[in-house]
């Protein structure tokens, strides 16, 4: 594409001459003098080989050219006008967009919470929440197209490089079974209990399922053993399904808190076996931290965890974190 025959400011000369009439007032109302005003509109005029003015009569009088032209430059000089103030606004957090990434039972169950408190704060910011696979949710932070994510799964190999990645929080995966279930009475089943359940599971190639499994082997619960009975696709279809007794299963705390308020589900713990996966926050280092982006990071995920925003680093070891905050903090 070759350049553009004009410049901005020359756009702003010839909006200064048409609004002031002749080229002598638009010169005092730039501070510029006459000749460099002339001289600007000779160039123009040259470079877009038509005439933009009529000079046969003592005021300035646009051509059919400089008519359509001052009618472009109008809404050209309107949008840089636009962009700047959108520019500052963002950097006063008054305009802008925050876009947060998350799994499925994070962006389900957490991130409405802390989106809401941002929004709270920051009303004129706009949010965009976007829920995937952790893969494609750490494809999208790396491509820049997702500002930040909290993902509790692990990060494709390739990323794990070129992403900054802190561990944010545990969560933990409870136990749940119908109310009326036998278990239902006891605050504490034994390891070999879990073979007499009925499960309900999500596919057994979705992250949580393999984390679940992960654990359960680790304290020599042997999965192959257990009867998953049904397989869901959704984590509210798995709640659902349990509370109408068609099996037990395993699911984040912190989206049955409801559930566990109001006594419609019941968790039970298992001795000696606790189910935790852990949260991370995953952010692109060499890619622009909007205000937005920095002042969710900064503000809002403290509350839920330790989350400490000057932590760095690539790797979950050697950090700690509380377990995941059902409320924020106060």
């Amino acid at each position: 594409m070759s350049d553009l025959p004009f410049t901005l400011d020359q756009l702003r000369i010839l909006k200064a001459i048409a609004a002031e009439g002749s080229f002598k007032r638009a010169a005092d109302s730039l501070y510029v003098s006459q000749p460099a005003v002339s001289l600007q509109v000779q160039n123009l005029e040259r470079q877009l080989d038509v005439p933009l003015f009529d000079r046969g009569g003592r005021r300035a009088q646009l051509t059919e050219a400089g008519h359509l032209l001052i009618s472009y430059g109008d809404r050209i000089l309107s949008l840089c006008q636009e962009t700047c103030r959108a520019i500052e606004d963002l950097q006063n957090l008054q305009g802008g967009t925050l876009i947060v990434g998350a799994s499925q039972t994070t962006g389900t169950y957490l991130l409405p919470r802390m989106l809401g408190l941002f929004r709270q704060q920051y009303p004129d910011v706009a949010v965009q929440l976007h829920v995937h696979s952790t893969r494609r949710t750490a494809w999208s932070v790396a491509n820049g197209q997702i500002d930040l994510a909290i993902i509790g799964g692990e990060i494709p190999p390739e990323l794990q490089d070129s992403l900054e990645i802190v561990p944010y929080a545990e969560d933990e995966l409870a136990l749940i079974l119908p109310v009326f279930h036998p278990f239902s009475r006891l605050a504490q089943i034994e390891r070999d209990d879990l073979y007499r359940l009925q499960f309900i599971a999500l596919d057994s190639q979705s992250t949580i399922r393999k984390v679940i499994d992960q654990v359960l082997t680790r304290c020599g619960i042997e999965t192959r053993r257990l009867k998953v009975e049904m397989e869901l696709n959704t984590i509210e279809g798995i709640k659902n399904a349990v509370q109408a007794g068609l099996g037990a299963a395993f699911v984040s705390i912190s989206a049955i808190e409801k559930e566990l308020q109001m006594g419609v589900l019941h968790r039970v713990r298992i001795e000696g076996v606790v189910v935790n996966r852990t949260l991370s926050v995953i952010i692109n280092p060499n890619r622009y931290r909007s205000k937005a982006a920095e002042a969710f990071t900064q503000e809002i995920l403290p509350q839920f965890s330790n989350y400490k925003p000057s932590d760095k680093g690539k790797s979950a070891e050697g950090k700690s974190a509380e377990v995941l905050a059902l409320e924020p903090t106060t």
